[in-house]
């Protein structure tokens, strides 16, 4: 099993990018360029790696590989971006690397991209990019081309070596174990070893409500790999585990008007096979809560209001302030509700918040983390 914080040690340590192995300060699937970009990205690895494992390392300065992180990114349906767009896609999974240095809501993203058989392409146009169009990597660059040739494989060995050197060992679980335990004492740290080998260590603070027990600030840990499974400062979580299992059951609270409920999101599943083999199943569990339309076009354009006096940089009233708070969400419940234009006023709304304080620019970022498994779904 390799250790994925090691495994990107020994990327950056070993030269710069090439045509195995990116690094990007940050990606943003959110918006088209972003996700056009991130696509061309990972059929260019793909192709010109079409043997071994490829990587993108996300959170790294590119001048002198300074680990400066990103947000926690939930990558269950990455996968159906990657299908939707891509022929002979390969299959991608995105982790979340949490380095000690790191605050505790950053971690570093990890993209591996599984070897493919075959010519990996656009299957559709998308940003500037056109559909039928194939991606190499030139250098540190990932370039379109004519494929005329075949293409050699130069990185098996290298590979091999980097990953090797990153596999797992006891005293690098048991260190996991301590600086996890430790690190996280106030928000009830525990852990479980499932099939003798597989260690996972869990936190949140505990709450009770009607004999069902709830966590909130949640942090899940693949200790062996050293992957963040999932993190979470707002939302609450239900954790249930067997001697086969382990899963959470996520909420998000929406409401109006000050009257909010707890609305279940997405059921995780790990599964801890008898092969030293682990997988993740996610099952989006959203129903949408529905609002009196009268009462959404009232609070709709309260919201443009706002959102017009902050492009205007007018001061906002008492209540207008108030309002903020719960801007994102409620925005959020609008696009749910058949207001089409709601998205685009969400997305304007990002720096401002940004500006106005953390703990807003924190819901918006939350309200993009729930749309974008709605969407993907």
């Amino acid at each position: 099993m390799i250790n994925k914080r090691l495994l990107i040690k020994n990327l950056l340590a070993h030269n710069d990018e090439n045509s195995f192995y990116d690094k990007k300060l940050k990606v943003n699937i959110g918006y088209k360029e972003g996700k056009a970009k991130f696509l061309k990205h990972v059929c260019a690895l793909s192709n010109s790696n079409p043997k071994n494992n490829s990587y993108i390392v996300i959170g790294v300065k590119d001048e002198d590989n300074q680990i400066i992180g990103v947000d926690f990114f939930d990558d269950s349906k990455i996968q159906n971006l990657i299908n939707a767009y891509l022929s002979n896609p390969p299959i991608v999974q995105y982790e979340n690397i949490p380095f000690p240095h790191l605050p505790d809501d950053k971690v570093v993203g990890l993209v591996t991209i599984r070897p493919i058989n075959g010519l990996t392409s656009l299957k559709k146009n998308i940003w500037k990019y056109y559909g039928g169009s194939v991606f190499f990597r030139d250098g540190s660059m990932s370039m379109p081309k004519v494929f005329d040739i075949e293409i050699k494989d130069v990185n098996s060995k290298i590979v091999a070596g980097i990953e090797n050197h990153a596999k797992n060992n006891i005293e690098l679980t048991l260190e996991g174990v301590f600086d996890f335990m430790n690190k996280r004492q106030d928000y009830n740290p525990q852990y479980k070893v499932f099939k003798e080998y597989f260690v996972l260590c869990w936190s949140g603070a505990k709450k009770v409500v009607k004999n069902e027990i709830f966590y909130s600030r949640v942090d899940i840990e693949m200790i062996n790999e050293q992957v963040r499974l999932f993190y979470s400062t707002l939302d609450e979580v239900s954790i249930t585990y067997t001697e086969n299992s382990f899963k959470i059951i996520e909420y998000v609270r929406l409401g109006l008007n000050k009257s909010f409920k707890y609305y279940k999101l997405e059921e995780k599943t790990i599964h801890f096979n008898d092969n030293a083999n682990y997988s993740i199943e996610a099952q989006l569990i959203f129903e949408p809560p529905q609002f009196n339309k009268k009462v959404l076009h009232h609070i709709y354009n309260a919201n443009n209001t706002i959102l017009d006096k902050l492009e205007k940089n007018l001061k906002l009233t008492q209540i207008e302030t108030e309002d903020l708070k719960n801007i994102a969400a409620s925005y959020l419940i609008c696009y749910l509700n058949g207001f089409e234009d709601a998205l685009l006023k969400l997305e304007m709304t990002k720096p401002y918040l940004k500006n106005f304080s953390k703990e807003l620019y924190n819901t918006y970022k939350d309200t993009i983390r729930i749309l974008r498994k709605v969407k993907y779904s």
